[in-house]
């Protein structure tokens, strides 16, 4: 029986825009299992990455619920849920935000360790991390060192560091040309399988989210029927 890791009920989202409410999202209802990879689709304006963002604690629903591992988000305290983003979740973005005179290995642990831990003890996951990703070789360089697909993996990279649940990724290779988007898609494949990391994804190619188990429709705030 499949574990149920992110579960939302009649999620909403409505900004306020002078005198008018925007409705971003209405009645969302979705379940990801622990290990699947999830790609959510939709044009722009469509609300996939609100809710990318409301899943992953980074804004709040006007209504409804988010539940992870368990737990609901609404009633967990601001540090529960911070720390629950730095060690449950990591996040891929479509720029990388790196630092550019940090090199790889330093970017990759900074979280990490503003979040209190030490380098020595987290060496043997760098390690272990920066063979996935394909970056041992280059651990001393500096992003301006790296093509676009090399500093997208350092985002992985990071965003593995902590072993996390989950990951979320918005656009993951929207700034990369298709051959290197499609290396990027393998890894997070890759990932997926031998990590056993939940993913779930924003996309808008077709192609990208093939590499998903799962395609999530969402059109004008409200998720398609499959």
């Amino acid at each position: 029986m499949m574990q149920t890791i992110i579960e939302t009920k009649n999620l909403c989202k409505t900004y306020k825009m002078g005198g008018e409410e925007l409705k971003v999202l209405q009645d969302v209802n979705l379940t990801i299992d622990k290990g699947e990879f999830v790609s959510i689709m939709g044009p722009s304006g469509s609300g996939k990455s609100t809710l990318l963002y409301l899943l992953g604690g980074l804004d709040k629903p006007t209504s409804g619920s988010i539940r992870m591992k368990e737990q609901e988000l609404s009633s967990m305290k601001d540090k529960e849920e911070s720390i629950m983003r730095r060690q449950d979740i990591g996040f891929i973005f479509q720029f990388y935000n790196l630092i550019p005179n940090l090199n790889i290995e330093e970017n990759v642990m900074l979280p990490a360790l503003l979040d209190g831990k030490k380098s020595r003890a987290l060496k043997p996951r760098l390690d272990h991390i920066l063979n996935i990703v394909g970056l041992s070789e280059r651990r001393k360089h500096t992003p301006r060192e790296l093509s676009g697909g090399q500093q997208q993996r350092v985002a992985i990279a990071r965003a593995l560091l902590n072993e996390p649940d989950i990951i979320m990724a918005d656009e993951p290779i929207g700034n990369l040309d298709s051959k290197t988007g499609l290396e990027i898609m393998n890894l997070l494949r890759e990932i997926n399988r031998e990590e056993g990391t939940t993913i779930v994804q924003v996309t808008h190619s077709s192609e990208a989210a093939g590499y998903g188990h799962r395609v999530i429709q969402v059109k004008d705030g409200r998720i398609c029927p499959a």
